[in-house]
């Protein structure tokens, strides 16, 4: 079964997986099978035994540089428009900012000036962000604002 680390110690040497099942399975570090440190966020391929999972390997990290790069420059060039949040998934906050956006204009500018504001702060906020926090906040967790 395929899910991702909600939690990991070092200390205890354990955690909790959310199953693509919707179900939580503890797991202790002596079932890690993977090359690399478990940590949060982190996908895993495991086996699920009752509650708790064993054989577990991590998947190899994805390219987010290049994710955290393009949302962070698309918030920055069209983010009152809300491409950047459709590019990340988020299709109700980037409805409103393009509602925002573009009807906006109607009411002296000011709903599209400040939607603008929070682009840029949107896009200055993603591009300084490690891809590992880049990765928690707004892939994993699915932050939709800031």
């Amino acid at each position: 079964m395929k899910g991702y680390i909600l939690d990991y110690t070092v200390q205890t040497n354990s955690g909790i997986i959310s199953g693509d099942d919707n179900q939580r399975y503890n797991f202790q570090g002596a079932g890690w099978k993977g090359t690399e440190l478990p940590r949060r966020g982190m996908r895993v391929d495991f086996v699920a035994v009752g509650d708790a999972a064993t054989e577990i390997y991590g998947f190899a990290a994805p390219a987010l540089d290049s994710t955290k790069f393009a949302a962070g420059i698309l918030a920055i060039l069209l983010g009152w428009l809300g491409i950047h949040k459709f590019y990340l998934g988020y299709t109700g906050p980037g409805i409103i900012l393009l509602i925002c956006g573009t009807i906006g204009w109607f009411f002296f500018a000011i709903p599209a000036f400040i939607v603008v504001i929070i682009s840029l702060i949107e896009g200055i906020i993603y591009l300084t962000k490690s891809d590992d926090d880049f990765h928690d906040e707004y892939v994993v967790q699915k932050r939709p604002w800031f």
